[in-house]
């Protein structure tokens, strides 16, 4: 079978410009500089650790690494913007002079800015333009890739936010319009990425429909960005069955691992997690099981 005919290319078709193109979905690897995420608790806000992560990330087979200097957790109070700066800029800086494709994670133009003047290839916005309206006249002149994720307020008073008709009607329709207002802002159409924000104003039982429903934001013709890694939703369903308590954020690899094979059956561009190694080794697998399931004929009917 030719490389052009094989069954299920047309699921990575759509690819930002510029970025690494693989038949499979793409890792995003997480390099948190931060002193309070939910997920490392600081371990990589040094900025020299937080390179040797990103290189180690890399070499698991990270296809991106996200760098970010604020966390987004539930309650999380925001660095100033020098603060921000002074956490990615060294970290943004050495690995992509190391040769990664690395994505900027902030929510600020400046930030953005000064990171992909560092080296950054991606700017990943967990605002989808909202929370900085000099973003999008920013990226529309960088013409690097964007992430827009879906968003309805910072993080110290999100979750009150999560109120929802049907959510996957709700947030793909929220997506289109944030989509809208990039294009309008002269952001290339080939650099839009969408997130549908797991976690983000959303309780488990909507992160849950997202993701059983995840074709209907890929419907949206933009590719998809799913992170799901470690979150609090996984922690939930696998509690301590006796005691009920959530199982901690760095022992949710396996679950995170799984949704990564899911939402890469959906048609996921990529996803974004902590353990590299686990979800590289999913990623690949799911792939050739697609591949596989694709070329399979029907088994006859027997009467």
């Amino acid at each position: 079978m030719s490389t052009a005919a094989r069954p299920g290319r047309a699921a990575f078709a759509l690819h930002p410009r510029g970025l690494p193109r693989r038949d499979r979905t793409l890792v995003m690897g997480v390099v948190n500089v931060t002193p309070d995420s939910f997920s490392d608790g600081g371990r990589w806000f040094d900025p020299a650790r937080a390179v040797a992560h990103g290189l180690a990330l890399l070499g698991e087979g990270a296809d991106i690494l996200d760098v970010g200097g604020e966390s987004t957790r539930p309650g999380a109070a925001r660095p100033t913007v020098e603060e921000e700066l002074r956490r990615v800029l060294p970290v943004v800086g050495e690995l992509a002079a190391a040769g990664a494709a690395v994505s900027v994670d902030t929510m600020r133009a400046e930030v953005a800015a000064r990171a992909m003047e560092a080296g950054a290839a991606l700017v990943n916005d967990v605002s989808g333009g909202l929370a900085d309206p000099a973003m999008l006249p920013l990226m529309a002149r960088a013409g690097k890739p964007y992430v827009l994720m879906h968003w309805r307020g910072h993080s110290a008073g999100m979750q009150a936010n999560a109120v929802y008709d049907d959510v996957v009607t709700d947030v793909v329709d929220e997506l289109r319009a944030r989509v809208d207002a990039a294009l309008r802002a002269g952001v290339p159409a080939d650099c839009l990425v969408v997130d549908p924000g797991l976690g983000f104003a959303k309780h488990a039982e909507h992160n849950w429909r997202l993701l059983g429903r995840l074709r209907e934001v890929v419907a949206l013709g933009r590719p998809v960005l799913v992170g799901a890694a470690r979150k609090s939703f996984l922690g939930h369903l696998l509690a301590d069955p006796e005691t009920g308590r959530p199982r901690p954020a760095h022992l949710r690899d396996a679950a995170t691992s799984a949704v990564s094979v899911l939402a890469a059956a959906q048609g996921a561009w990529c996803v974004r997690v902590h353990d590299v190694a686990s979800t590289a080794d999913a990623v690949r697998v799911a792939a050739r099981w697609g591949l596989e399931s694709a070329v399979s004929p029907l088994p006859a009917p027997r009467f």
